[in-house]
Formats: C-alpha cells, sequence, structure tokens
C-alpha cells in the first residue's frame, strides 16, 4: 500500500517546518476560514478553528486516502486571550505587558481522514515562562515579519525564542502543533504514524 498523503490546513511555515522536521512530507493547504470570530471559551474557539480548518480543506480534496491536520493557537494570560497582534505598536505593548509573567499556550488540533469523514479533536496546552526584553528588543521584534504572523506574539523556534525563559510541557505545541498529541491522535483512526514518515 501507498503512503497515504498528509495535508496539513495551515499557512503556518513553522508547523509546516515542524512536520518536516520530524520526519513527514505534508503538503501545504490554506483554508480560508476566517479566524476572526466571536467566542466565550479559549479552549472551545482553538478547537473549533482547527476543526472548521480541516473539514474546510478535507471536503476540497478529492484524495480519499488523505489525512488532514488542522490546528489553531492563542496564548492566556490571566485568562486574557491574545491572538496574532494587529500592528507593530501592539506588539511592543503586549511584550511590556508579557514580560516576566506566565501564560498557557493553547492549540487545538482537528485531524480528518478524508475517505470516511472520521475526525479527532483535542486541545494541547503549555505554560509559557516570559523573560524580560528590553524595550529597544521588543521594538526591534515589532518590526520582523514574525511579530505579525503568531500568537502571542511569540516563538521559541524563531527572533522571539530568547526572549522565553521556560516551558512546561510540550514545545512542539509551543511551535503550533502537539507532535505526541498527532501521535495519538492518528493511533485514534487506526494509523501507525511511522507509515507516515518519508525516507
Amino acid at each position: 500500500m501507498s503512503q497515504r498523503p498528509l495535508i496539513l490546513a495551515s499557512a503556518s511555515p513553522a508547523r509546516l517546518r515542524l512536520l518536516r522536521d520530524a520526519g513527514f512530507s505534508p503538503e501545504a493547504v490554506v483554508s480560508g476560514v476566517d479566524e476572526d470570530q466571536g467566542y466565550t471559551s479559549p479552549w472551545q474557539h482553538v478547537q473549533d478553528l482547527a476543526a472548521a480548518k480541516a473539514r474546510a480543506v478535507a471536503k476540497a480534496c478529492r484524495r480519499p486516502e488523505a489525512l488532514v491536520i488542522g490546528c489553531d493557537s492563542m496564548l492566556m494570560i490571566d485568562g486574557e486571550v491574545q491572538g496574532k497582534a494587529a500592528s507593530a505598536t501592539e506588539v511592543v505593548e503586549r511584550w511590556q505587558k508579557m514580560r516576566g509573567r506566565v501564560g498557557v499556550l493553547l492549540t487545538g488540533h482537528c485531524l480528518v481522514d478524508v475517505g470516511t469523514g472520521r475526525d479527532v479533536q483535542e486541545v494541547a496546552d503549555t505554560v509559557v515562562r516570559f523573560g524580560t526584553p528590553t524595550d529597544d528588543e521588543l521594538k526591534a521584534y515589532a518590526e520582523t515579519d514574525e511579530a505579525l504572523s503568531v500568537a502571542g506574539p511569540f516563538t521559541i523556534d524563531g527572533r522571539s525564542a530568547a526572549f522565553v525563559e521556560s516551558i512546561e510541557g510540550d514545545a512542539s505545541n509551543v511551535v503550533g502543533l502537539s507532535l505526541p498529541l498527532f501521535r495519538r491522535m492518528l493511533a485514534q483512526l487506526d494509523v501507525e504514524m511511522t507509515s507516515l514518515w518519508t525516507w
């Protein structure tokens, strides 16, 4: 049997790189789902968006053997949600509030088997302890493309990695896709993770 195609329902270069570094060869397809939707629970919101992305891409897919993974991430500090910043000024303001504090990075996941329509959904969370970058460092970071493209806004695999003191939990979840959770979700759809590895 030939290897099943893996499709990432995301425009995130970090998620794509993460899967490639883990031995997969995913195809990235942007879902077009509107992420600016109202919500009540942050956990439910990231889960709903992940499911909407995965299902939109799966519905348009013409390969019944394909698997589609969709994700959505948000940072919470003191119960307040931090998605993507809208401007460089907002990046600086958020980081000034985040300095020296602890947040929780939530990532909703939805894995869809295109052929059967079955899906598995879960939310992963990781505790993030932020450092104390200077205002000048924050202003420099705010001018990068990265700062406006990630939740928080921060990364642990990019320019702001040095601003994060530590994490508690799964590091890949902070990048945008929990690899241990992905393995468990595949198992629930009776797919052996290693069968998707490329050699």
